[in-house]
């Protein structure tokens, strides 16, 4: 093992080291908190959103205190400021979180304050942000981790332009659950009109920024209705109290099916020539003899050893990490390894580029200059960047995107970046480290900026997330276009080739047996001299579609693209063989329309999950019985068998001779011999 001292790796789930893409300045107070034992609560990550003077310290301070999550001392010292502002036998809710002198002598929040705090069910931490227009980086800071928001509203204002600026920029920044607590209700005589009409309002923007969950709640932070306990003023209200929400909103958790993301922060070594790379693993999982390329160098080798830090134990090897844990990663052979450098997965690679686009938030007095030489930091790399172009810029009154050339403090918008040095990017809607990053001042090493990577054919600048039985998005197309046909038209070409052609669709759960049918199918229809081509899901994860990932809209797109690429192959007059789980039943439909109903066959491969599960070759299923696996097709999301499928087959009652004859059958009787020109 050698000297601890000389390996000094940082606690499972901490930062490894003191730099990194995370937004915000040198000058946010933070709080580092150690991972929780797998066995204890949830962790919840929580920040506050809204305009000045919506109450948001008062509530802050209210929930605390009536959590009792506050120790004595600190009571006292509030309360004697509390008695110095002349509120006898009151207490000014507000000083617990508003920490700074300025802000206690102005009366606002300025910095991000977070504060720890735990209940039976569940631990906290929160992020008090300030309210303040000017101070709208700050509040960027405490969303940029955060899995929920909480957003006050002062209910004699309604929604003001500042709420609405902090609900878009949370939502870019990735939160999906909003929860909103309709503030001063005491001040409106706990009007239920005023508090729907709010709702109203603020669940029309919410749907425009593509939020998923949102929580309305009344309260008075400062009687304490509705906080912790229930109010007895407001009985036209039956859900949730403020705490019971933020008790039972889902926890986004570190999804281990995900890419493998390992950015190297440092190189460790010892005189027992060990050697080993330090840093976080932002996404994925990996184990000891898994394959693994490094980038930038695109070299190949496998894992040879992983080490963690455990309270209480010290240095540990163990035979697989994944993410948030931190780790030493030794790897087979002789490679060059720095740091900056990053370890993925063979096969899953990040896109590695020169030039991306990406939405920023500018955080800075001094507005952006087009081709001035900036610094990108992004996960552990520390490279020059030029902003080439601004595209847009949203105004926060509409959420319009309105031309401009530059960007001004607090503004958002979309621009064009080129760096000198290549940076091995994910879309920040697919993993929120590698696709975030901050951009600094050379000259005085301040932050100006945070940035989320985004698609350059995303034309939208938020993810439109819709419920499932929801219309379907809109895929953009030129207006400049038009099909041009060949001299040689499909039934030429399956003359020539002597088959009609179309395609295969089989659809089942993992390990159903589709790959298998598919694979065997091929060879038999190779052997008679059909032209057929499987498309396989894995396999085009690994190039066509390597930049999607697995959340609905993912999936969705993921189908939509090995349609098309299936329709063209049926063109060429070559029948495809898709083997795809495609657990959702529109999506099928739409690769049936897509390809064209005469020539898609739908075979369901209808084994039991029960089957499935005790081959499980890889673990999956084991994986997501422990909750490891999120949106896991059959444990933890739905699949949609199909209802009328041309055939079904069930792999766990034939063997799989039997279930490819009857496949074949079928095939040859839809798409029988072509006849000759």
């Amino acid at each position: 093992m050698g000297s601890s001292e000389a390996r000094n790796i940082s606690p499972a789930g901490s930062d490894c080291g003191d730099e990194g893409s995370s937004m915000g300045s040198t000058e946010d107070r933070h709080v580092r908190v150690l991972e929780l034992p797998a066995e204890s609560k949830p962790l919840l990550r929580f920040s506050t959103a809204g305009s000045v003077d919506d109450g948001k310290s008062t509530l802050i301070g209210r929930l605390l205190h009536d959590t009792k999550s506050l120790y004595e001392d600190h009571l006292e010292s509030v309360r004697k400021a509390s008695e110095r502002e002349g509120k006898k036998g009151a207490l000014s809710f507000a000083l617990l979180t508003d920490g700074l002198k300025a802000e206690r002598e102005q009366g606002i929040t300025i910095d991000v304050a977070y504060r720890y705090f735990s209940t039976p069910h569940r631990h906290f931490i929160m992020a008090d942000s300030p309210g303040h227009e000017q101070y709208t980086r700050n509040m960027a800071t405490g969303a940029s981790t955060a899995d929920v928001t909480v957003i006050l509203i002062d209910a004699r204002k309604g929604v003001l332009v500042q709420t609405r600026r902090h609900a878009f920029i949370a939502s870019l920044l990735g939160v999906s659950s909003f929860v909103v607590a309709i503030n001063k209700m005491d001040l409106v005589d706990f009007s239920q009109r005023i508090f729907d009409e709010i709702k109203a309002d603020l669940s029309t923007l919410a749907s425009k920024l593509g939020i998923r969950e949102v929580h309305f709640i009344p309260v008075a932070a400062l009687l304490g209705d509705n906080i912790v306990a229930r109010s007895d003023h407001m009985d036209w209200y039956e859900g949730p109290t403020l705490l019971e929400c933020l008790e039972r909103v889902a926890v986004r958790r570190s999804d281990p099916s995900k890419e493998f993301r390992f950015a190297v922060q440092l190189v460790l070594r010892d005189k027992a020539d060990f050697r080993g790379y330090a840093g976080k693993i932002s996404s994925g999982s990996i184990s000891v003899g898994d394959e693994v390329t490094v980038l930038p160098s695109m070299r190949t080798t496998k894992v040879s050893n992983i080490e963690l830090f455990e309270s209480g134990k010290g240095v540990v090897s163990v035979p697989t990490a994944f993410a948030p844990m931190s780790a030493a990663i030794s790897l087979e052979g002789q490679v060059d390894v720095g740091r900056g450098a990053m370890l993925v997965r063979s096969g899953a690679l990040p896109q590695v580029k020169h030039s991306f686009e990406a939405m920023l938030v500018w955080m800075s007095d001094r507005p952006l200059q087009r081709g001035k030489r900036y610094l990108v930091m992004h996960t552990t790399q520390r490279t020059p960047a030029y902003i080439d172009a601004v595209q847009y810029r949203i105004d926060m009154h509409t959420l319009n995107r309105d031309p401009s050339d530059v960007l001004a403090l607090n503004d958002v918008g979309r621009v064009n970046i080129t760096s000198p040095q290549p940076l091995f990017l994910d879309t920040y809607r697919g993993n929120r480290s590698t696709g975030s990053f901050i951009i600094i001042d050379p000259d005085t090493n301040a932050t100006l900026a945070g940035g989320m990577v985004v698609d350059r054919n995303d034309h939208e600048f938020l993810p439109e997330i819709a419920p499932r039985g929801t219309p379907e998005k809109t895929i953009p197309t030129s207006v400049h276009i038009h099909r041009e046909d060949g001299a040689v038209d499909r039934n030429a070409r399956e003359s020539a080739l002597g088959f009609k052609a179309g395609t295969v669709w089989f659809t089942g759960l993992s390990g159903a047996g589709k790959s298998a049918l598919a694979k065997a199918l091929e060879r038999k229809f190779l052997a008679e001299g059909r032209a057929c081509y499987r498309l396989d899901g894995d396999n085009l994860r690994f190039g066509l579609n390597r930049d999607l990932g697995f959340s609905e809209d993912d999936r969705i797109e993921n189908v939509r693209r090995v349609s098309e690429v299936a329709q063209l192959f049926n063109d060429a007059g070559i029948t495809t063989l898709c083997s795809f789980i495609s657990p959702f039943a529109r999506d099928r439909e739409r690769a049936k329309q897509i390809v064209g109903s005469d020539q898609f066959i739908e075979v369901y491969v209808s084994t039991s999950i029960e089957v499935c599960e005790a081959r499980d070759p890889h673990g999956l299923y084991a994986r997501a019985r422990k909750g490891e696996i999120e949106e896991f097709t059959g444990i933890s999301s739905p699949y949609e068998a199909p209802k009328n499928p041309d055939l079904s087959i069930d792999t766990g009652l034939l063997t799989l001779e039997e279930s490819v004859e009857r496949v074949y059958q079928a095939v040859c009787a839809r798409l029988p011999r072509a006849p000759s020109a």
